[in-house]
């Protein structure tokens, strides 16, 4: 079954250095790279790279941006068919630092991502009822992952809902009652329920918030100390795979690309927040964005070694 993911699309163009520039700073870099990105665009190819047949839903400029990130995602064997180019917006980039470490500072320039409305929503109604899943996020108006959200519940479709960047006065109260699985981190936590879980003991009562809200589970991403799950008989940390980091840039995209697979693919909760910890936690062993997605191979093969 399909996996459908209506979200944003951005070329990405990212310097590697030694260290983050702090305000008003200038520094130098060793290199640069210039990929597709995007956190819709992301979770789509990372799904992909796992081997499943993806919908990319979204919108570009009519730009060299817009052509170069429709190539890039066809790349990935995504389809983008269904996909729109507005003629007065631009393709969205985004300027990427990434230091020695593999933190990261981000800097986006959304243009037609928040040209996504309804109407994108209302004409591909027929792909979303042949979907198993469908994947938002919020780098697109609010108005369309609610619009998307609703039509999958109606549809009998699972809604993954990344709420990044999380909107500082939270979400709808009815949205959650439309959401099978909400994944924030803990700073997106913040934003939604008005303080940080700094420990697992406030995770848990974070994803215990989220559920009694009206999401159907919660799983709240805690980096490398793993992800709190509740729901679907779920309260529990799954841990995370030790590995060494070169750029944590996609590990999120990756996670919730690998959570909504697994799920399409029949998994248990659980079981399927441990194959997205190991789709994230191997995102962060290469550089990128799109570019950094695990094969279901290499994720298998963590599993087995875990």
């Amino acid at each position: 079954m399909t996996i459908m993911v209506l979200g944003s699309l951005n070329m990405d163009i990212t310097a590697y250095g030694k260290v983050l520039p702090r305000l008003g700073e200038t520094v130098l870099a060793d290199r640069y790279e210039m990929e597709l990105g995007g956190k819709g665009a992301n979770q789509a190819a990372a799904a992909a790279r796992l081997g499943a047949p993806v919908e990319f839903v979204g919108r570009v400029g009519t730009d060299p941006f817009g052509k170069l990130a429709m190539d890039r995602l066809a790349e990935f064997k995504v389809s983008a068919r269904h996909s729109s180019r507005d003629e007065s917006h631009g393709t969205g980039i985004a300027v990427i630092a990434v230091d020695s470490a593999g933190n990261n500072a981000i800097t986006v320039i959304s243009g037609a991502n928040m040209r996504i409305g309804v109407d994108e929503v209302n004409a591909v109604l027929p792909v979303l009822a042949a979907s198993k899943v469908l994947m938002l996020q919020l780098e697109i108006p609010l108005v369309a992952c609610e619009a998307a959200a609703a039509a999958a519940r109606q549809l009998g479709v699972k809604v993954v809902f990344d709420p990044a960047p999380a909107p500082p006065e939270g979400l709808p109260a009815a949205l959650y009652g439309l959401i099978d699985v909400i994944t924030p981190n803990e700073t997106e936590a913040q934003s939604l329920l008005g303080y940080e879980p700094k420990t697992v003991e406030e995770a848990a009562r974070a994803a215990r918030e989220l559920v009694a809200r009206g999401a159907g589970a919660a799983v709240l991403t805690l980096g490398a100390r793993g992800a709190y799950v509740v729901g679907r008989g779920a309260d529990a940390l799954v841990p995370a795979f030790p590995v060494t980091p070169v750029s944590t840039v996609a590990a999120g995209d990756c996670f919730n690309a690998g959570l909504a697979v697994a799920l399409s693919d029949g998994k248990g909760l659980l079981e399927a927040v441990r194959f997205a910890s190991a789709c994230g936690a191997l995102s962060t062993t290469k550089a990128g964005s799109a570019a950094s997605a695990p094969t279901r191979r290499e994720v298998e093969a963590l599993l087995a070694s875990g």
